[in-house]
């Protein structure tokens, strides 16, 4: 299924993209999308029920925004240089075991919302990546099969990144990346049984109708499962959980100088195959 949640920010509506690509209100259904309905097996099923039987009603698109796929995020855990050649694009080593940030809930927006250049930004970044969403409370995982099974699903995520925020200002990656407006995500919560293979995707994005990243997630260092597998030995995961999975090649960091770093009026596309397509256009904060 491809779950999705519509209309102004804060006053979303749970709606579901059906095969035909009509978009279907779930409002008579289930309340939100959120960790609660993913750990509802049985509710997940009535909306798959109800999809098969043509009930839902149809929803006029015209005006109508995306907002994020996934209300009440708990948390956004980020794994960094999770791809073999983002790694070797940024100069640095593979890492050993998987190197972990965090981004604020409170960064989400949706897909095609406007993302803010922060004041005094002059390094602000792209990142296209898969977004992972936990649909079962994991704890202390044995194997990377069982980090797949608590997947409920997958989405787009942008992880805006601010790189003189995150590298250059002493501390941790945290600076440069909690900015407002830095996760766009979605437009769908696609649910992990449509995903036949996660370390089988492309990843592409965009600024200005320029080609900047264009990769596959066969280069992750950390494949999916493994990374849920690990990150549960360290913190639980909750149902509605975030992992954005890292990126590929092709961000402005690792271009030659003078980098390309994002300005207001800038528009960056990026989508995932299966999974969706975002744009935004850049603003100043």
């Amino acid at each position: 299924m491809k779950l999705l949640r519509v209309g102004a920010p804060g006053r979303e509506r749970p709606a579901l993209l059906d095969a035909e690509g009509t978009l279907r209100d779930l409002s008579g259904l289930v309340a939100d999308i959120d960790g609660a309905l993913l750990a509802d097996e049985a509710a997940l099923g009535r909306i798959r029920a109800a999809a098969d039987t043509g009930e839902l009603l149809a929803l006029d698109e015209a005006g109508l925004r995306i907002g994020p796929p996934v209300a009440r995020i708990g948390k956004i855990v980020c794994i960094g240089l999770n791809y073999h050649d983002h790694a070797r694009e940024t100069g640095a080593e593979p890492p050993s075991e998987p190197v972990i940030f965090f981004k604020a809930a409170d960064t989400v927006v949706g897909p095609e919302d406007t993302v803010l250049v922060p004041r005094g930004s002059v390094k602000t970044d792209w990142e296209v990546e898969l977004a992972v969403v936990i649909g079962r409370a994991a704890r202390y995982l044995e194997s990377a099969e069982d980090g797949l099974a608590h997947v409920a699903g997958y989405a787009v995520a942008h992880d805006v990144s601010e790189r003189e925020f995150q590298i250059e200002r002493g501390g941790t990656w945290d600076k440069g990346k909690n900015c407002e407006t830095f996760n766009p995500l979605g437009p769908w919560l696609v649910t992990a049984d449509e995903v036949a293979d996660p370390q089988d995707l492309s990843l592409r994005l965009w600024v200005n109708g320029e080609l900047k990243q264009d990769g596959t997630t066969a280069e992750q260092i950390f494949p999916v499962g493994e990374v849920v597998r690990y990150v549960s030995h360290f913190m639980t995961l909750y149902p509605g959980d975030v992992i954005n999975t890292g990126t590929p090649a092709g961000v402005a960091m690792g271009r030659p100088e003078p980098k390309p770093y994002l300005r207001a009026g800038d528009v960056v596309e990026l989508e995932i195959g299966g999974l969706g397509r975002q744009r935004q256009v850049f603003a100043d904060a």
